[in-house]
Parts: structure tokens; sequence; C-alpha cells
């Protein structure tokens, strides 16, 4: 375990920081701390009541606070495209959004909803910003992945999940690629020789809108850790100088040792080569020559 608390954040001011679910979540302590230590946050999210909610909030909590909202739908490329094509600098891009355990569905672009949302996504976001992020000294991307990983599997001959959906497994599937596409980016900016680390995270069972129960939903702080706490796994991989890249930080900060299939090259070769493809977004700043 780390001995380290939000106090142990650096001064951040002159950084921007984008937070992707910003609006509610482990995404909305999130951001708050990055904004109390200095930095400009753009809170992304699809609503722009909930987003500009959290704006409202965040600037209640630390008057002065430079924070703002930017509308994005990670199921929707086209909303990815609009976003990025919007943003001038940043810092750190905290890839947080995230939807899980739900029936099978669609993104706009067609992709099953899950991995669509919680990779595709992101993946797309990752790369459209990336002339920004290496244009920034020691820039960041953390990915918010999970320990569900471990029971996904990737077959790249059903993507779509036709042959057999079932919800738990398309989630681990959604994090397992989570963790693929932070070890295969941070080896192409290692072997590019760029100032850019990427690091991935397991906040730990949490108490988020991910869980849904209902009218018992107020009952779940009485068994899951709080945001607060499943924050500080994101917002340590954000700002430690201790870590270098390609780590999985879990809860209590303690670095994680992924799935033998997570750390598969050869499969996250493949995945970022698939994801190119079905988004149509390049990383060219970084393409193995």
């Amino acid at each position: 375990m780390t001995k380290w608390t939000t106090a142990d954040l650096p001064d951040l001011t002159g950084k921007t920081a984008i937070v992707t679910g910003a609006n509610s979540g482990i995404g909305l302590p999130t951001a708050l701390e990055l904004a109390r230590h200095g930095a400009h946050v753009v809170v992304a999210a699809r609503s722009a009541a909930r987003g500009e909610a959290a704006v409202a909030e965040i600037k209640a909590a630390v008057p002065g606070a430079r924070v703002e909202f930017g509308e994005l739908d990670l199921a929707d490329l086209a909303s990815v495209r609009r976003f990025a094509a919007g943003v001038e600098r940043v810092d750190l891009l905290i890839n947080n959004a995230g939807i899980g355990l739900i029936p099978r569905r669609e993104t706009k672009d067609g992709f099953e909803l899950q991995f669509g949302t919680n990779h595709l996504g992101h993946f797309a976001l990752t790369g459209l910003l990336l002339p920004r992020l290496i244009a920034a000294p020691g820039a960041r991307v953390v990915t918010v992945a999970s320990d569900a990983h471990s029971v996904g599997t990737i077959d790249f001959d059903d993507l779509g999940l036709e042959r057999g959906y079932n919800r738990v497994k398309a989630y681990g599937r959604s994090k397992l690629a989570n963790l693929l596409f932070t070890s295969e980016l941070q080896r192409r900016a290692r072997t590019a020789g760029l100032d850019l680390i990427a690091v991935a995270t397991h906040p730990g069972a949490t108490a988020t809108r991910i869980v849904k129960l209902g009218p018992l939903q107020p009952l779940l702080g009485l068994f899951l850790q709080s945001a607060e706490t499943g924050a500080m796994s994101s917002l340590y991989a954000a700002t430690s100088p201790r870590l270098t890249g390609g780590e999985f930080v879990g809860p209590k900060l303690q670095l994680l040792t992924p799935s033998a299939t997570a750390r598969d090259e050869a499969l996250a070769a493949r995945l970022w080569d698939v994801s190119t493809q079905l988004t149509g977004v390049r990383f060219e700043e970084i393409a193995y020559r």
C-alpha cells in the first residue's frame, strides 16, 4: 500500500485535464481534486444538464476553479470528433467514463455498446487528441479499467457478440480492451521516444451509477467504497512521479498484475489495428515504422 492522499497532488496550475464521465461516479471527485490543485478541467459528458451541474458543484467547492463542460458522447464517433476538434490543449486525459452490466445494445455506429463506449470511444478520443498530448511536456493518458478484465476474452470474429451475449463477459471484454490499449499505447509512445505515459487503473468496488439496484440504490454506500475513495487510483495515476508508464494501479494504490491475456502483446497489437479500422482514427505520431 502506498501512503498517498490528495494532499500529495502537485500544483497543476497551467495544465489542462480532460475527464470523461466527470459528471458523476469517480469522475466527479477526480475532476474536483484536479481543479482544487490548479488544473483547468474539462468535464466531458453526454448530458449538458448533468455536466453543467457538475461544473457548478466543483466551482462551489473550489471558488475560482477553472472548469468547464464539454459535450461528449463516446457511443457516437461523430460526437467524439466534434469534441476533439474543440480541444486546444490537454496535459492529462482521464478516460474515466464507462457503462456496464447492461442488456445488449449498440452504439450509433453499430458497435456493441459496452465495447464501443468503454474501449472504441476512448481509443478514438485519445488518437484524435494525440497531437495535443505530445505537445504538452509530461502528458499522461489514464484509462480506468477493472479487475473484471480477467473474465473478458476477445473474439475478433464476433466483436458484436451476436453469437451469444452475456452482460458480465461483455463488460469484462471492454475492460480487457482498456488494459490492452494502455499497454500498446505505452509501447508505441516509448518506441517513438515521446514524452507521454499511459497508465491503467482499477478503482475497486465503488458506489457509482454503473451498479444499478433500482429503489435499493441508496444502500450501495453501505457495502461499497465511496466515489472519493475510488477516485484515488485515477488521481495517483495522473500525477505521481513514481510511475513511468504501463502500470496498473489498483485500490489502495497497489500496483496490480493484469491477467496473462491482458499482457499478450500480440493480442494488444491486433486489437489496436482492428480498433483503427473500426474507428477510422490513426495514431500517426506513434505508428510503428
